[in-house]
């Protein structure tokens, strides 16, 4: 994919304190080239482990965005990437609101998936972003710290 310009085919990547949107990201995505076009939501449930969830915050490294465009540039070099658009929620979330939404386009939909995929497996593998939950007994946890 070495003749593809990433800054083209990367269109949006983003960590905000505000809510995120599925159309937004759908929007930076579209492309009269894809045949396919993967959309993954990940929200805040309402349990983990059996344990009730009341709410989470997102804490970001400083260096969590270049983290992030990283991740991205890695997974439009390795799959046959259109367009491709993440955004990641940190500060306080409630139960309901999104945490990540990205969102892959590709010409064919077994290529969207497996980049989709790609993206959230390596986000949350590598990007120093990392959860606390607070849970209804008064207990806590944090997720993903190093």
């Amino acid at each position: 994919m070495a003749d593809r310009n990433l800054a083209e085919v990367i269109r949006l990547v983003d960590i905000r304190d505000t809510p995120l949107s599925n159309d937004e990201v759908l929007t930076a995505v579209a492309d009269a080239a894809a045949g396919g076009t993967v959309l993954f939501a990940g929200a805040v449930r309402d349990e983990d482990g059996g344990r009730a969830v009341v709410r989470l915050d997102y804490t970001a490294h400083p260096r969590a965005l270049d983290q992030l465009r990283s991740v991205a540039e890695g997974v439009a070099t390795k799959f046959p990437v259109i367009a491709l658009a993440v955004v990641h929620r940190v500060g306080e979330l409630q139960i309901g609101d999104l945490a990540v939404v990205l969102a892959v386009a590709c010409a064919h939909r077994g290529e969207a998936f497996d980049a989709a995929r790609a993206l959230i497996d390596e986000l949350k593998e590598t990007v120093p972003i990392w959860k606390h939950q607070v849970f209804r007994d008064g207990g806590e946890e944090w997720v993903g710290t190093p």
